[in-house]
């Protein structure tokens, strides 16, 4: 980044976007805040209002994380082909939601995932064990928000200053804790709905613009790019990233696992369920969300390519070597360069979406969690007969706690690619939760035991690799590069994890002492399929 001037400039233009972004979330959680906020119902669903349409607009705006924006469009530019896996899975994950989970989900549950799970067993054990499943999921993908909110700040400000990307990381966990506890699921849904609007005009913005440039041309587009990420060919074939020996091979495959499987375990997905009234208004709010997301997943390829074609893969490499500020220095690019009026003001706007995508995203996030510790955790340790304080006020509480752990960790990973981190929620996710999940809606016999032992056996796994995987240690791009106890080859776990999970749910199942409760299982099926009793 060169140029004072032209620095200046940029950068007071996108700080005065940031700021009207948060002055008008802001407003919308305080008017909100205002309203009743009292009850449990009104604080985790919103009070069931949202029609299916603006339901899947939040999904939307919830899914459609700085991991997508930033980091796919990144990892493109980087790698090309290899970097397309992570659009092509974030994507085939929605027909999974829709087709095993989101009805269901909506009719058996009434604020959690937990919920769903305990409807048939012993609560305390399946709460305690999902809700601890569900709050590591979740600060796992807070920390990939964060991470995207330092390099987006640090590109803005010269790219030069640690303390700033430290402060932005700070900031927005603040921002974060202020949304959720004052305006709960309401407010929090509205600022999604806005998000998913600016990030689709965003995205289709700068997508016109590419294709303009290259004449609509996506062949030339395609060879631009592979010429100027100085691999060639190889940019557009299979391999760059993912082709170097056999643990290159299984990563691949871990990762499309974690992907495609994941989005169906994600807290923060599946509370977005229960603020429809209906079972059916869930399912065609998927249908939304189905719509809006494949249509930004296709641009994120277009921008990849683009930023790589048009900005040059070495130059991406060079402002952040994980590749998170891509999509930032296509728009300066497009918009006519560095020191340009279109290039200044293009920049600034792209930067202010992006950073308005992250604080949505962390904020439906954090209500995931918080309604987890509240509602799952509280809720199922406090002794009987305890004096009951309001789970609302344990969830806002919580809420802070669950910040001040994601900052610290934001801190701690600066430098890992934003898409590749939320990879690493997903495993976890999908080797934790979704056995769980599948077991209690699909199995007739599932038991408490091979509940917990479904969630453990997934999670600890899960936790455990990832600790000994090159991620943490023994290598230049780790999170500790300067000591080695790395055991495990594999960057992601969920080839391993994610059939150890649905392995443990089986196991606790057969061994378990408890007979399966027919008719509770029979309840929950009916409940489930017709909508019967479903709060």
């Amino acid at each position: 980044m060169s140029g004072d001037e032209w620095g200046g400039d940029h950068q007071t233009l996108a700080l005065l976007l940031f700021s009207a972004f948060i002055a008008v979330t802001l407003g919308i959680t305080t008017w909100v805040g205002r309203n009743r906020q009292g009850s449990a119902e009104e604080f985790y669903a919103g009070g069931r209002l949202f029609s299916p349409m603006e339901n899947g607009f939040a999904i939307a705006g919830d899914y459609m994380s700085a991991a997508s924006f930033l980091g796919i469009s990144g990892l493109i530019a980087l790698f090309g082909y290899d970097g397309m896996l992570y659009s092509v899975g974030f994507l085939v994950a929605w027909l999974v939601v829709l087709l095993l989970v989101a009805e269901l989900v909506r009719n058996c549950g009434r604020f959690t995932l937990a919920d769903v799970v305990a409807a048939r067993m012993a609560e305390r054990p399946v709460r305690t064990a999902v809700g601890t499943s569900s709050v590591t999921v979740s600060v796992l993908y807070l920390v990939a928000q964060m991470v995207g909110a330092g390099s987006l700040v640090a590109l803005l400000l010269g790219g030069t200053s640690e303390a700033a990307r430290s402060w932005t990381v700070v900031g927005v966990g603040a921002l974060m804790v202020i949304y959720v506890s004052l305006g709960g699921m309401r407010a929090t849904t509205w600022i999604q709905i806005v998000k998913a609007v600016l990030l689709m005009a965003g995205a289709v913005a700068l997508t016109v613009l590419v294709l303009v440039h290259f004449h609509g041309n996506v062949n030339a587009l395609l060879n631009s790019a592979a010429e100027r990420s100085g691999h060639g060919k190889d940019f557009l074939a299979p391999g760059l990233r993912y082709g170097g020996g056999w643990t290159a091979c299984f990563d691949f495959i871990s990762l499309g696992l974690a992907l495609v499987l994941g989005t169906a375990g994600l807290p923060h997905i599946l509370s977005r369920f229960y603020t429809v009234p209906t079972a059916r208004a869930a399912r065609r709010s998927v249908v939304w969300s189905i719509g809006l997301i494949g249509s930004f997943y296709l641009m994120t390829i277009v921008l990849g390519f683009g930023a790589a074609a048009l900005v040059g893969t070495a130059e991406v490499r060079a402002s952040n070597a994980s590749g998170n500020t891509a999509v930032p220095l296509l728009a300066l690019v497009l918009g006519g360069g560095e020191g340009s009026t279109g290039g200044t003001v293009l920049f600034a706007v792209v930067a202010a979406i992006a950073f308005a995508t992250i604080l949505a995203v962390v904020a439906g996030i954090t209500l995931a969690s918080s309604a987890s510790v509240a509602h799952d955790l509280y809720a199922s340790l406090r002794r009987p007969g305890a004096k009951q304080h309001s789970e609302v006020a344990v969830a806002r509480v919580a809420a802070a706690g669950v910040g001040v752990v994601a900052i610290a960790l934001g801190l701690l990973a600066q430098d890992l690619n934003v898409a590749f981190l939320v990879g690493l929620a997903f495993a976890v996710a999908a080797s934790a939760n979704l056995p769980a999940l599948l077991y209690s809606l699909f199995w007739r016999n599932f038991t408490t035991r091979g509940a917990v032992w479904a969630v453990y056996g997934g999670l600890i796994p899960a936790v455990v690799l990832v600790l000994l995987s090159p991620v943490v240690s023994g290598s230049p791009t780790s999170l500790f590069p300067g000591v080695d106890f790395q055991l495990f080859p594999l960057e992601n776990p969920g080839l391993v994890s994610i059939p150890l999970g649905f392995l443990a749910g089986w196991l606790g199942t057969v061994t378990s002492p408890e007979p399966p409760d027919e008719a509770k299982h029979a309840e929950t099926e009916v409940r489930s399929l017709t909508g019967a009793g479903a709060v």
